[in-house]
């Protein structure tokens, strides 16, 4: 099965997480990155410190930020799985990358956030 490492201290990550599971039809399992095994999963906390990660059964592919969010999507079912093709289209990828880095530096004032969801880019990368 796939696997969803997220910010298990973030809330609005959290928050994510939790609609996602209650409106999607097929989720991956999903761990916060603080519990995972990350070295078997082949991600550093680094990676995900600072944004999601989507990695295949096999371990064998790693998708982050939008990419990933995308992937979820397109594995979703539904309604859902049209949002995920369309934001890996050429045109719509890029800006779906700038709206995930923009959301991701925002985390903490986004409905849920608080002051522990926020990121120090200039540390992390």
């Amino acid at each position: 099965m796939d696997t969803l490492i997220y910010d298990g201290d973030c809330a609005f990550c959290l928050r994510c997480v939790q609609w996602m599971q209650k409106h999607f039809k097929r989720v991956p399992h999903i761990v916060a990155w603080q519990k995972a095994d990350l070295g078997s999963l082949g991600l550093t906390a680094q990676q995900c410190q600072t944004a999601l990660q989507w990695v295949s059964a096999d371990s064998s592919r790693i998708l982050s930020a939008h990419k990933a969010v995308a992937r979820i999507c397109k594995d979703a079912g539904g309604w859902i799985t049209v949002a995920g093709y369309a934001l890996s289209l050429p045109v719509v990828s890029p800006i779906a990358g700038v709206v995930y880095r923009w959301v991701a530096r925002n985390r903490q004032k986004m409905p849920g956030g608080t002051a522990a969801c926020a990121i120090d880019f200039e540390k992390k990368i």
